[in-house]
């Protein structure tokens, strides 16, 4: 009895005070598709495959079986695949990937527009392309900083990105043709570059553990949401 009087007024308040409710918990957020990520990027590294022989200079690639080849392929797997990937990155919250694979998507279906006019003979406008392909750049530059809130990868992926619209610009300011090899090869990396991480993200969906590394961000602590 006297050690219970004996002790603290905070301490005999605590013992006789109701006891207050435990803070709510956040629910986890039900996503409503599965990641679409994989699906986007195979669809993009589809396309670059599709433009590498044409990138390249192959005479088989130039002829107009080939150039409407190329063209229904950007459209159905670079457009198409992105297109959907985005809309349903969007449904799931995830704004950056939204945003990124919808935008590209029209990209695509653009390419499949050149070259099925290339095709009828009619040429695409080279001073609108080069204008675009100066917004395209802005835009890429500020989404790779963006996704270097949550990987190094990605960010060497946006890189590559920046990296061919830099030499398709400079170009076609300059009007020189040493910039189709390097303009191959930058698409070469980006096939790779997006076959690495879609494979990478299917694999530790199926083993339920990374088996392919992926490195964490490459500044700040990273985003809860995207």
């Amino acid at each position: 009895m006297t050690d219970h009087l004996a002790a603290p007024t905070s301490a005999r308040v605590a013992e006789t005070a109701p006891p207050q409710p435990a803070a709510p918990v956040a629910a986890p957020i039900a996503l409503s598709f599965a990641d679409p990520t994989a699906l986007g990027l195979f669809g993009l590294a589809i396309g670059c495959a599709a433009l590498l022989p044409i990138a390249f200079g192959m005479k088989s690639a130039m002829t107009v079986d080939a150039l409407r080849t190329a063209a229904w392929f950007c459209l159905l797997f670079g457009g198409g695949c992105q297109f959907l990937a985005g809309l349903m990155s969007f449904a799931n919250k995830n704004m950056l990937g939204g945003t990124l694979l919808t935008t590209f998507s029209f990209n695509w279906v653009m390419n499949w527009w050149a070259l099925d006019g290339l095709v009828q003979g009619k040429q695409a406008s080279s001073a609108i392309i080069l204008s675009v392909d100066i917004c395209f750049l802005v835009i890429f530059l500020a989404m790779t900083y963006a996704f270097g809130f949550f990987s190094k990868l990605l960010v060497v992926f946006l890189l590559d990105i920046d990296i061919l619209y830099g030499l398709r610009i400079t170009r076609d300011l300059t009007h020189s043709t040493s910039f189709a090899m390097p303009i191959a090869l930058a698409t070469v990396a980006l096939m790779v570059l997006a076959i690495y991480i879609a494979v990478a993200l299917v694999l530790v969906n199926a083993a339920g553990k990374p088996l392919l590394p992926i490195p964490g961000p490459a500044w700040g602590t990273g985003a809860a949401t995207h």
